[in-house]
């Protein structure tokens, strides 16, 4: 099977993709294979599988005092991914990330991964611990996307998270990573962010994949500036459909961006979450359209919690 990299990379009409949050811990799968079914219709040339840290919380045991537990909410992503290629044919993309993995955790997944044969994964720092003002790694783990790139170049190479060597992995690893066409929220500005981003693909990413944006010119003008930056590998744009009105506040306030003028007076409107569903439908059609017209690779959609606009964005779009 062609990896993603090569597919992204190749002469094709813009190509559909989506994302997929795996189910709670000891939930059945059936509503993710429900998802699945929905979205495979619209032949999606691969699917991401995202993953989180494990949160920490605080329970009260007496007397004034605390106990620190920790608890992954949803399975990791390998046995999702085996189970989408084995059960629809389509190219799964796992998510790595640095979280509070140390370098041999981070190693047995590639290696479990390498066993199944599966060789596309998406490289990402992941989000801070809820409670933290900063991210915090393991001590042994990886600050940066781009330092966690560094060790899966070296498996290929054969050489081991404690130095030994071993025989190339074959076929090897090919990933991609994270853009931010309105800047990461933890970079100092745009610039930075940029600079950050070309450390990313010198390590050895073969592409890019765009958080949310609603403006298409906030892409276009990111991909023109990461061009003059000297990044040269395909950058697939990522779009969500709004759902809820909750989200009106929180995706601004989680993900720092921002509503285009247009959209927020539209959104302003509406009273029910299915009146924001049916606009962001709307939005998020004229996006891809425009998109698609200018022969981007791919268009990423986040369907975490917005499979069926999702779907009837496709059935317009493709």
């Amino acid at each position: 099977m062609e990896s993603v990299a090569s597919f992204l990379a190749s002469e094709h009409p813009t190509a559909f993709s989506f994302e997929i949050l795996p189910p709670l811990r000891g939930k059945s799968i059936n509503n993710t294979y429900a998802d699945l079914d929905r979205l495979v219709e619209f032949n999606p040339a691969y699917i991401n599988i995202t993953t989180h840290r494990t949160e920490v919380t605080y329970r009260h045991i007496g007397g004034g005092s605390y106990r620190q537990a920790t608890s992954r909410r949803r399975p990791g992503t390998v046995a999702i991914a085996a189970v989408i290629r084995e059960r629809y044919g389509v190219r799964p993309v796992p998510h790595i990330i640095c979280g509070e993995y140390s370098r041999r955790e981070i190693e047995d997944q590639l290696i479990d991964l390498s066993y199944l044969g599966i060789n596309d994964i998406l490289v990402l720092r992941g989000d801070r611990e809820r409670s933290a003002s900063t991210f915090i790694c393991d001590p042994d783990g990886h600050e940066h996307a781009a330092s966690l790139a560094d060790q899966i170049v070296d498996f290929n190479r054969g050489i081991m998270a404690d130095g030994t060597e071993a025989e190339p992995v074959f076929p090897p690893f090919t990933f991609g990573v994270a853009g931010y066409p309105e800047k990461h929220e933890e970079a100092m500005n745009a610039q930075i962010d940029l600079i950050n981003l070309k450390h990313k693909v010198d390590a050895g990413a073969s592409y890019v994949v765009t958080q949310m944006f609603f403006d298409n010119e906030k892409y276009f003008d990111f991909v023109k500036r990461a061009r003059e930056s000297g990044i040269t590998v395909p950058i697939v744009p990522g779009i969500k459909p709004l759902t809820s009105l909750r989200q009106l506040s929180l995706i601004p306030r989680v993900f720092h961006i921002d509503l285009p003028p247009v959209l927020a007076e539209r959104l302003l409107q509406c009273k029910t979450d299915e009146d924001v569903r049916e606009v962001g439908v709307e939005w998020a059609i004229a996006q891809a359209r425009e998109l698609k017209a200018a022969a981007v690779p791919s268009i990423h959609f986040y369907a975490m919690h917005a499979v069926q606009s999702v779907a009837r964005i496709a059935k317009e779009v493709y």
